[in-house]
């Protein structure tokens, strides 16, 4: 074969492996592109669970600029305005030291999401951890992660918080560890059964035919294939993490009192119930209404993410 001819097949073998590539590319971000499309007209159709993910939006941009845009200082005290009633000066009105409770809740939204949103994050990436672990090798590694997600699911969520606490010591830290913990065992059991299901796919039993490393397999093939379940159950907890941040707080081993936190100033409130009841309701209302806007989104996302459902 002369150059002349050897130079031609080298070019044609460029052009050809250039085409390939940017067909494939093409087409994967088109994919891509109709997989994120799909997934959001699936999810619009369903109201619920868009109210509830614009209220978290809502909620995560108070977080950031509630405390600037707070009408009143959170820590001011006026005593010539004590238990003043919901009005169009003081939204949800005042408390036994006159402080503004819109202004207080405003300042207590990045503490209440941020303690709930970090100890969920910190459970779930321990607990992925651990349940890819027990579904890839089995054994005694998933023999100890099962048996210890046992131990730790014979208490409800709360009272094994309370516990955790009351060994440690009250707190805000100790509240983000007690929630962290419980958020690990419900986690690692359901990133272990997927496991377990991705595990058994073809395209898992080719990468190791090929000879690739466990670590390359765990979280370059099976960790993709559980990444719905995982976001469905990360967004389902927060709700939970923030019921029991709030409970812990509002039983005297969270927050301290007279910080802005919306647990806190639940229990300041229960002894002026009967004298200023707004105190209660209303700072109760913004939990029930954050701890609702998750569960809807998370159950959105459920129903999106699953093929059975359309």
């Amino acid at each position: 074969m002369s150059n002349k001819e050897q130079l031609q097949n080298e070019e044609l073998q460029q052009q050809n492996a250039n085409f390939e590539a940017e067909y494939i590319d093409e087409n994967v971000a088109y994919v891509a592109d109709s997989k994120f499309k799909s997934f959001v007209k699936k999810f619009m159709k369903r109201k619920t669970a868009v109210v509830g993910f614009v209220i978290i939006v809502l909620l995560l941009i108070l977080a950031i600029i509630g405390p600037s845009i707070a009408p009143y200082d959170p820590a001011a005290y006026n005593y010539d305005n004590l238990f003043a009633k919901p009005s169009a000066e003081h939204w949800f009105g005042t408390d036994h030291y006159g402080r503004d409770i819109f202004s207080r809740v405003c300042a207590g939204t990045p503490l209440t999401l941020g303690v709930a949103l970090s100890s969920v994050i910190v459970g779930t990436v321990v607990g992925a951890v651990l349940g890819l672990l027990a579904g890839y090798y089995g054994g005694w590694i998933e023999m100890l992660v099962m048996r210890g997600a046992d131990v730790l699911f014979a208490f409800p969520d709360i009272l094994l918080a309370i516990a955790i606490v009351a060994i440690l010591g009250p707190g805000i830290v100790n509240v983000f560890i007690a929630v962290a913990v419980f958020t690990v065992p419900s986690i690692a059991r359901m990133m272990r059964s997927a496991t377990l299901s991705v595990k058994s796919s073809l395209y898992v039993e080719v990468a190791h035919s090929l000879g690739c490393k466990d670590a390359r397999i765990l979280f370059l093939h099976i960790f993709p294939g559980t990444t719905q379940t995982l976001i469905v159950n990360f967004t389902m907890r927060i709700g939970s993490a923030i019921m029991a941040a709030s409970s812990l707080s509002f039983l005297g081993f969270g927050a301290n009192v007279t910080d802005p936190e919306w647990g806190a100033m639940l229990s300041q409130a229960r002894s002026y119930f009967s004298t200023a009841p707004h105190m209660l309701y209303l700072p109760g209302l913004v939990i029930f209404i954050t701890v609702l806007a998750f569960n809807l989104f998370g159950d959105g996302l459920r129903d999106t993410l699953d093929p059975k459902i359309k």
